[in-house]
């Protein structure tokens, strides 16, 4: 069993927690209701951007020094993902959109990140563990929850979910 069949299991009981507390977040298997949410670079990130894509999305927070390191995987799986059906989304806990652009620049993130965590706590549920990596697949049902920070190779293993 590697790391991430593991935290499988810790994920699933956090969503399971979660959708009883939220009766808006879809349980595993069930559709993602995308919210709209405004993207650091001024875009908007929602369901017309992920149509048919697998999704792989992040809560992190600039102060979480496991989220660093965890996001330079999570960049790497990003710049895989180019020209595949899968799409990255960085949801940063923080409130100030310039310092968070700040410091993504530094870090070399290219990933769309957004400082909406509100809203993407209601449409996947609320989380209070960073970082927190959210899959969800191609026909935009929830996957999986991997709590807390990530191996590289684990992370790399998403780019599956873009067959």
């Amino acid at each position: 069993m590697n790391r991430r069949d593991a935290l499988t299991g810790f994920g699933l009981l956090a969503l399971g927690a979660s959708a009883t507390a939220s009766p808006a977040a879809p349980a595993i298997g069930e559709t993602v209701a995308w919210p709209d949410v405004a993207l650091l670079d001024g875009s908007t990130w929602g369901a017309k951007r992920v149509a048919s894509n697998a999704v792989v999305v992040v809560f992190w927070s600039t102060t979480c020094p496991f989220c660093q390191r965890h996001n330079q995987h999570v960049e790497k799986l990003h710049r895989q993902a180019r020209g595949r059906a899968l799409q990255v989304l960085g949801v940063a806990r923080d409130r100030n959109d310039d310092a968070v652009r700040r410091f993504a620049t530094a870090q070399g993130y290219s990933f769309p990140i957004t400082t909406d965590h509100a809203r993407l706590a209601a449409a996947l549920g609320p989380r209070n563990i960073i970082p927190l990596t959210v899959t969800i697949d191609r026909q935009g049902r929830l996957q999986r929850s991997f709590p807390g920070e990530m191996f590289e190779s684990d992370v790399l293993e998403f780019l599956r979910m873009a067959a």
